[in-house]
């Protein structure tokens, strides 16, 4: 097996450790809120804390990620947010589990910019859409696995003890990683000439140290039209994203009458649905590359992808029972997960060595979308006594996002863009 192709192995795990944590607390909503005595809307807000500090760290770890390595900071973060997953389990207060929770995102806010920088050094350029979509799968089957596994893990020993044990698994993925992982694939003694050569001259070719990349400055992202438009469009994904992380256990639960187990069972094939999202686009976006279609590539899986999103939120609510609510929601997972490998694809086009602070800048917009779902979801249900305004929020913005596409140039690099 090519080396690099173990490399996006270690990412896809660390995709799926990472989606395990982070969709738990969802899983757990039920024996959290009763345990620490939260409100619906006490509980958007802790949701929204993570997503805070998940979107405000994102820039400070992808420029981290530039400059010393995802071999390192890959480590020091899943160190970092393994604690925190553990300490979750100890939160006797709504104050305590806001700040866990808000660190447990600035921790995991170093993965995906991390994994960018390695792509950018590790993958040849046709090779990326693929590996985006691998590992952004990666993420939808262990959010899939969490449902219906934590609510057992839960069952069997109980919520607080539950995140301990996955805080202990992700130390050992920190531990593997940092063992094995090298930043520059020239200092790779394992890996073959053959491929060492392939790598090297078909990664947009550039210093193949972190620390001699010219750093981009603030002036050069905020000015970088593109840059913007990325930032949009992702917000708009990650706000129906976030739903199916998040609201959608508790809101089919509610709204269809249904047990814990039944609810993580039925939320699972949306995240599923994402699975098959994330491959589909990766692999259309290598290949329309292959074919010389390079802004096409990263346009046409998003434009599609936003496209099915907005259909499937929009008929959600007029759904009468699980199966059909189901449905909709897998038809809104799936098309936001179409737009991940495009997105990605993108930054790291237009960063090239600075791949880890322009997709962190990215998914720092991203995730205030993630923020903002936290809290317009429980919000808007009690202003309005409807779910629909939530959800035409989300198609709109759907909308939006296919048409930021329409005018994105991924084939300049960011300082001209």
């Amino acid at each position: 097996m090519p080396r690099r192709a173990l490399v996006v192995a270690a990412a896809f795990a660390l995709s799926m450790l990472l989606y395990v944590d982070r969709a738990s607390i969802s899983v757990a909503k039920a024996e959290v809120t009763r345990d620490l005595g939260l409100t619906d809307t006490r509980w958007g807000w802790a949701m929204s804390a993570f997503a805070l500090g998940y979107a405000l760290f994102q820039t400070p770890a992808g420029r981290l990620a530039d400059r010393f390595g995802p071999r390192k900071v890959l480590a020091a973060v899943v160190v970092f947010w393994s604690v925190f997953t553990a300490l979750t389990g100890a939160a006797g207060t709504f104050g305590t589990l806001l700040v866990v929770r808000f660190l447990f995102g600035a921790g995991e806010a170093g993965a995906f910019p991390g994994c960018a920088r390695a792509f950018y050094a590790w993958l040849p350029t046709a090779e990326r859409g693929t590996a985006q979509g691998v590992i952004f799968s990666g993420s939808r089957l262990g959010a899939a696995f969490a449902m219906p596994g934590v609510a057992w893990l839960i069952a069997g020993v109980g919520w607080r003890q539950s995140f301990a044990i996955l805080g202990g698994v992700g130390l050992l993925w920190a531990w593997a990683w940092y063992a094995w992982f090298r930043d520059d694939p020239a200092t790779d003694g394992h890996l073959s000439a053959r491929e060492r050569d392939l790598i090297l001259s078909q990664r947009q070719s550039a210093s193949a140290e972190p620390a001699r990349v010219p750093r981009l400055t603030g002036r050069t992202l905020a000015r970088s039209w593109t840059l913007w438009l990325l930032m949009g469009q992702y917000f708009a994904s990650n706000f129906t994203f976030f739903f199916g992380l998040t609201w959608m256990p508790p809101y089919l639960k509610s709204t269809y009458g249904l047990d814990d187990v039944q609810a993580g069972y039925y939320a699972m094939w949306p995240l599923l649905a994402g699975v098959a999202g994330n491959w589909l686009a990766g692999a259309s976006v290598d290949g329309l590359y292959r074919r010389g279609r390079r802004t096409l590539s990263r346009r046409l899986p998003a434009v599609t992808g936003f496209l099915i999103a907005a259909a499937g939120v929009s008929a959600l609510p007029m759904m009468s029972g699980p199966g059909g609510a189901v449905v909709c929601l897998a038809m809104a997972v799936f098309g936001a997960d179409m737009t991940l490998s495009p997105s990605w694809s993108a930054c790291i086009d237009i960063g090239r060595g600075n791949a880890g602070v322009v997709s962190g800048t990215m998914n720092m917009a991203g995730n205030l979308g993630s923020f903002v779902t936290s809290l317009a979801f429980p919000y808007l249900a009690a202003w309005t006594g409807s779910v629909l305004p939530f959800f035409a929020a989300g198609a709109v913005l759907n909308v939006l996002g296919a048409g930021a596409w329409l005018l994105i140039r991924s084939d300049r690099p960011l300082e001209s863009s």
